[in-house]
């Protein structure tokens, strides 16, 4: 794209002097600040709201960075970061002490992730280290997979926005940890337990196990972000129901009302004609019904319904996994996104 090289270095300036720069991946966009920085992340917590004990995802431009921010670096990590970096995988691993406690959430290890964007790649390079990278939206809500939805969050006098178009995965990246010699999926993402045992050579536990749990609160450190019981949640109210309860939900809505299916259209599960009602309408957001067309559709269908203002977005239960293992990850977004604490 035309202006990378001078959006680059504005960029890089910003991070320098302390600033936050919204960058592209391919799962989400990230919120990026200075990971050696403790003002610095300080900022990203304050300008996203987001609980102290919520750790940061620290992004690096390949193994030999993120060994700046590692005590230890095991050889699962380095089997798993040869397989699938750059790419939507985050490893867990013992931290240094001179990464700050914020970044942890105060816990003793980190997860770092070497993302798939020419554009963060080259930003990572030409800064020359380290950036913690959330995702670029108030905490809780629904994340941001393209530049525009960054913008409606903050302002750019805040958080300069790299514009790299759209996310092509959609959902946040996978969380591994290999600390003390086992392998453990903490979060669900584009890339499953079991292809991750296949590089391992052994089975990998998958500690996320689809259910919602709120976290305990006070200081208590969560091992991996994405772990809080409501998140990813449009402003909306939000439920999420089997197809076949569809037709009960939308009969008590009496305003606008939004569906969320993957469901084709000569199976439509909304009652016809709907149940008459002061400004009663309803919207219908078609998903695509394979995983990963449906995962990078994600947000900004959520996103899209809540701009509606409805009295009530319905979403169609998706398959489980056995279909196909990303539908576990876009199961545990809904959940929490459909979930109020």
């Amino acid at each position: 794209m035309d202006g990378q090289p001078e959006q680059i270095a504005e960029a890089v300036t910003r991070l320098r002097s302390g600033g936050l720069v919204a960058f592209p991946t391919e799962t989400v966009y990230g919120l990026g600040a200075d990971a050696q920085s403790d003002g610095a992340v300080r900022r990203v917590f304050e300008v996203k709201g987001r609980p102290a004990h919520n750790p940061l995802i620290v992004h690096v431009s390949g193994e030999a960075m993120a060994k700046s921010v590692a005590a230890e670096w095991p050889e699962d990590a380095r089997k798993l970061a040869e397989r699938f970096w750059p790419g939507p995988l985050s490893i867990v691993v013992p931290k240094r002490m001179s990464v700050p406690e914020i970044v942890t959430g105060g816990g003793p290890n980190v997860a770092v992730r070497c993302p798939s964007h020419p554009l963060t790649l080259a930003l990572l390079e030409a800064f020359g280290g380290p950036l913690v990278g959330p995702s670029a939206n108030v905490s809780g809500f629904v994340s941001p997979t393209t530049a525009e939805h960054v913008r409606e969050a903050f302002d750019e006098r805040d958080v300069f926005v790299l514009d790299g178009g759209a996310c092509t995965g959609g959902i946040e990246s996978t969380v591994v940890s290999v600390v003390g010699g086992k392998a453990r999926v903490l979060r669900s993402g584009l890339i499953d337990a079991a292809v991750i045992g296949e590089v391992l050579g052994r089975a990998v536990e998958c500690a996320d196990s689809g259910v919602v749990s709120s976290l305990p609160s006070g200081s208590t450190p969560a091992e991996a972000p994405g772990q809080l019981s409501s998140h990813y949640a449009p402003k909306a109210k939000a439920v999420m129901v089997e197809v076949r309860e569809v037709e009960r939900v939308v009969a008590g809505v009496t305003g606008e009302c939004v569906l969320i299916t993957h469901v084709a259209e000569k199976d439509e599960p909304f009652p016809q004609p709907l149940p008459s009602g002061k400004g009663l309408q309803r919207h219908v957001i078609r998903m695509p019904a394979d995983a990963r067309g449906y995962a990078r559709r994600l947000y900004a269908a959520l996103r899209e319904a809540d701009a509606m203002h409805p009295e009530l977005i319905v979403i169609v239960m998706p398959p489980d996994e056995t279909k196909n293992p990303v539908w576990r990850a876009v199961r545990d977004r809904l959940k929490r996104a459909t979930t109020r604490e």
